[in-house]
């Protein structure tokens, strides 16, 4: 038998927590002497206090500490995986609420201006490049737009769904301080219809807090930025984490063709429903195919070559296709759960991100 102070150094609880979860029914003694009131514990008792631990730790409420503690793994499993999805909850609205707490400091600075021009063709183009990347989920307003980072260089647009990642640069004369912009994108839509009218003329942004005004030939609008934060992507970035293991030259039309055909696809559980997955792979070193069922069997039954197998979205890969235009793009792969890179062979700083779909 262990002393309660013996259990306290064998699992890092304090005498005093072991107290409590003596008093709450979790982790009972063995014994507890009558004469005394010392508490004694059995050896077998020294996992679950170490459990207790960990779970307090991480902030488990009691009540479902007391049900672990009884609980097959799987059945803890699933607790830890609704507490994190409870914490990552509660996480990002306390990120929607400091975001507006720092919009509201903001508003009592004198705000200072930020002024660029660029074609409207080349917003317009870069506008195409990001939008199809825009998110819809209504859980989620703040992917419901279009980034706007204005450095001295020009400007980035970044759009994202959590699913898949678009990224344009336009070139842009710039006057005042680097300033991100986020807009929502039904003012990005309409912005975009202006400049498309203004060809080769001039586009001029001017940022001043949260409002940003447009002048495109003749025409004013005035867009109000969303106070939310937008996610931190840059991790994200192709080389962000080095070389990619693969970059394979792809003709567009060929791989869209295929993809608009149904090309032969896997099926993957989501969302509670089947999932169609295409399945990337390669035909030597640079040649990109389309695997089916029976390739994936292969592997299972061993008979694999070793090669490279990447899960996508079908329907995402071909929005990506689209939105980069031109007949020849650069895949970049760099393993089955690192995210697909899209890129245009003339254009690096445009090129669009898939999330893989595991295998």
């Amino acid at each position: 038998m262990r002393s309660i102070g013996e259990l306290a150094r064998a699992t890092g609880l304090t005498v005093s927590a072991l107290r409590f979860y003596d008093a709450a029914g979790v982790l009972v003694p063995a014994r507890v002497d009558p004469a005394t009131g010392y508490r004694w514990y059995a050896d077998d008792q020294v996992a679950p206090a170490r459990l207790v631990a960990g779970l307090r730790r991480v902030g488990l409420p009691v009540a479902e500490i007391a049900r672990a503690v009884r609980a097959e793994p799987t059945v803890v499993h699933r607790l830890l995986d609704a507490h994190l999805a409870r914490m990552a909850d509660g996480l990002a609205e306390a990120r929607r609420e400091a975001a507006l707490i720092r919009r509201l400091l903001d508003d009592d600075r004198p705000p200072s201006a930020t002024r660029l021009v660029l074609t409207g063709d080349e917003l317009s183009a870069a506008v195409g490049a990001v939008r199809f990347a825009v998110g819809t989920d209504p859980a989620l307003p703040g992917l419901a737009a279009v980034l706007f980072e204005v450095t001295e260089d020009g400007v980035r647009l970044v759009a994202t769904d959590r699913h898949r990642l678009a990224v344009a640069a336009a070139g842009a004369t710039v006057r005042g301080p680097a300033v991100r912009a986020l807009l929502p994108v039904a003012a990005v839509d309409r912005l975009r219809r202006l400049s498309d009218g203004a060809g080769t003329g001039d586009v001029r942004l001017t940022v001043v807090g949260r409002q940003v005004i447009a002048d495109v030939s003749g025409h004013r609008l005035r867009m109000t930025t969303l106070a939310y934060e937008f996610p931190d992507y840059h991790a994200l970035l192709p080389g962000a984490t080095g070389e990619p293991a693969r970059r394979v030259p792809v003709d567009v039309p060929w791989l869209a063709a295929a993809l608009r055909s149904g090309t032969p696809t896997v099926t993957r559980e989501h969302a509670g429903g089947p999932l169609p997955v295409t399945v990337l792979g390669l035909a030597g070193r640079d040649a990109l195919r389309l695997l089916g069922p029976d390739d994936l069997a292969d592997d299972r039954a061993g008979r694999a070559d070793g090669e490279l197998r990447v899960g996508v979205n079908g329907g995402y890969l071909l929005d990506a296709l689209a939105a980069a235009g031109g007949p020849r793009l650069v895949l970049e792969l760099d393993g089955p759960v690192t995210p697909l890179a899209i890129r245009r062979p003339d254009d690096p700083a445009a090129f669009s991100i898939l999330m893989p779909i595991r295998l």
